[in-house]
């Protein structure tokens, strides 16, 4: 059965009630809903623990797609804990503190790339610091510039919101989707969309605050020379 992704309702969805629905020969156990993000589109999944009724509590260390079908989030313990049982009904509890970092740096890194109107050929983001890199040809880029121009967007405490358009939508509007490597997550039908105030718009799957100034500062922390046309750009929560 597919998991119920409830992150995409709520992203501040911090535990919710669960039935376990199966456990792999690994040990990765599978819920009928889960507020854990699984990794993908440069997302890590999420950490934290599953409570059992007795108090018991399994500690996890990531959450992924199950490779064998997608429509399920396998939640992958920590070496040496004890499997539940199946059909049990556990207690899943994000690692909030973590979360809610990701989701600060990743909306943070949506308007870099509006400060940065270039292609994005990949990116990737971490607790509290993350990064794009951007197809530019040869030019100089100051941090400081960079730095100033994202807390601007920032400082505009816009909403972020969220909508859903139909694959054939997205299809008819290319121009929506910014990363050249990693397309918007599809199979459903429909894609959603990510808006930042009258900021940015695009499709994204993953996480993100309510309003920007949930962000806070942000510092550029480096800008790398990857190959003729590429640059990274790394920034940090200040």
């Amino acid at each position: 059965m597919p998991t119920g992704l409830l992150f995409r309702d709520d992203a501040y969805l911090r535990e919710t009630t669960a039935q376990v629905e199966a456990v792999t020969e690994r040990g990765a156990i599978a819920l009928d809903r889960t507020p854990f993000y699984a990794t993908g589109g440069g997302q890590p999944g999420d950490s934290g623990v599953l409570r059992l009724a007795d108090g018991r509590e399994i500690a996890i260390g990531a959450a992924v797609y199950d490779p064998e079908d997608r429509s399920r989030i396998l939640h992958v313990p920590l070496e040496g804990q004890a499997a539940p049982a199946i059909g049990e009904t556990v207690t899943a509890v994000l690692d909030w503190e973590r979360r809610l970092k990701r989701m600060r740096i990743h909306t943070a890194l949506h308007l870099l790339s509006v400060v940065l109107p270039f292609p994005v050929t990949g990116g990737a983001i971490g607790d509290g610091d993350g990064r794009l890199d951007f197809d530019i040809p040869e030019g100089g880029l100051d941090k400081a510039e960079i730095a100033e121009a994202l807390n601007a967007l920032i400082a505009r405490e816009a909403a972020v919101t969220e909508s859903w358009i139909t694959d054939a939508d997205l299809d008819a509007n290319p121009g929506l989707v910014k990363t050249m490597r990693v397309q918007p997550p599809r199979g459903s039908g429909r894609v959603r969309l990510i808006a930042i105030g009258d900021i940015d718009l695009q499709p994204c799957g993953g996480t993100h605050v309510r309003n920007t100034a949930e962000i806070g500062l942000v510092a550029v922390t480096d800008i790398e020379k990857k190959g003729k046309q590429n640059r990274r750009v790394r920034i940090a929560l200040a």
